[in-house]
């Protein structure tokens, strides 16, 4: 049985879905193989009809009639060589991996959309479902920015909620632009010591994880939670909890760690370090990372807010 490739658009309503769409349409791979688009939200814009005349369009409006075996009948009968869905905001994701998807339907992009005006309203009351599209997101495209929107935007550090996706800023005027531009520093590297306030540990920890190069050679000093690594033993990695999109997600982002007296110190000591950065392999990084060189450590008092936020 032929694998089906399924590219996934997902975002809240009036968010840029369907212009998207029909850009692929238009001037896409949709151009090229018989497709199947499964739109699971009819919002304000429609499909182009002079776009389809290689696509076949089904709709759903409920999610509980999204099931593999609705997919298998579509597939039988329109004989699709790949897949597009629109899938509605409102609903989560995990259904639709874990018990729809068909075996050969296989999930090769995920694109989420973003009205930027309404993101911080989304965020705050549906935290958990925008928070997993954009986890999840392979590309993220915040539409209709203007200057004061974008720079809110790079203020809330998104490469930290996902890494490894594609970020774009599509403005008003039409332009986009990267959401990284790959020149901002947010700390002075100028200083003898780099001091990493407590609660700026989830901004320098973005920085150095995307541009570990630019602190080689810098000295750090900060406080952190010390951690002895159990899947790569003999490693030490202290770091800090950091609430990354809600509440339900607290993750512990941690560094490698060599030097003196770390040893000494039990999982969840509060620590006080100055270390001397690197660039180096490690397994932990699956490649290269970077590396604290520990020189000074000592027992400190916890930060006044043990969690950090973005």
């Amino acid at each position: 049985m032929a694998d089906i490739p399924v590219y996934l658009v997902t975002g809240f309503l009036d968010a840029g879905k369907t212009n998207f769409i029909n850009g692929i349409l238009v001037d896409g791979f949709a151009r090229q193989e018989k497709t199947l688009l499964i739109c699971c939200e009819e919002g304000e814009e429609d499909y182009l009809p002079n776009a389809l005349d290689n696509v076949t369009v089904v709709t759903v409006e409920d999610q509980a009639a999204l099931t593999c075996s609705q997919l298998k009948a579509w597939e039988k009968q329109y004989r699709p060589r790949q897949v597009l869905i629109e899938y509605n905001g409102m609903w989560q994701l995990e259904p639709l991996y874990r018990d729809v998807l068909p075996a050969n339907w296989v999930l090769y992009q995920i694109m989420t959309f973003v009205e930027a005006s309404t993101f911080d309203l989304y965020a705050k009351n549906m935290g958990q479902l925008m928070m997993e599209k954009i986890t999840n997101a392979d590309l993220l495209v915040f539409n209709r920015c203007t200057e004061e929107l974008r720079a809110a935007l790079r203020r809330r550090n998104l490469r930290m909620v996902n890494r490894r996706a594609e970020i774009w800023l599509e403005n008003e005027d039409g332009s986009s632009e990267n959401y990284l531009t790959g020149d901002e520093c947010p700390f002075d590297l100028d200083q003898d010591v780099i001091d990493i306030p407590d609660d700026d540990f989830g901004v320098w920890y973005v920085d150095v994880m995307d541009h570990p190069e630019r602190y080689a050679g810098k000295t750090v000093h900060m406080k952190l939670l010390m951690c002895h690594s159990k899947k790569f033993p003999g490693t030490h990695c202290p770091g800090r909890f950091a609430m990354v999109c809600c509440a339900n997600d607290v993750q512990f982002l941690g560094l490698v760690a060599k030097g003196i007296d770390l040893n000494q110190y039990r999982n969840r000591d509060w620590v006080e370090v100055s270390a001397r950065m690197a660039v180096e392999k490690h397994p932990a990084y699956q490649g290269k990372g970077p590396v604290m060189h520990v020189f000074a450590i000592g027992p400190c008092e916890k930060p006044a807010e043990e969690v950090v936020t973005f």
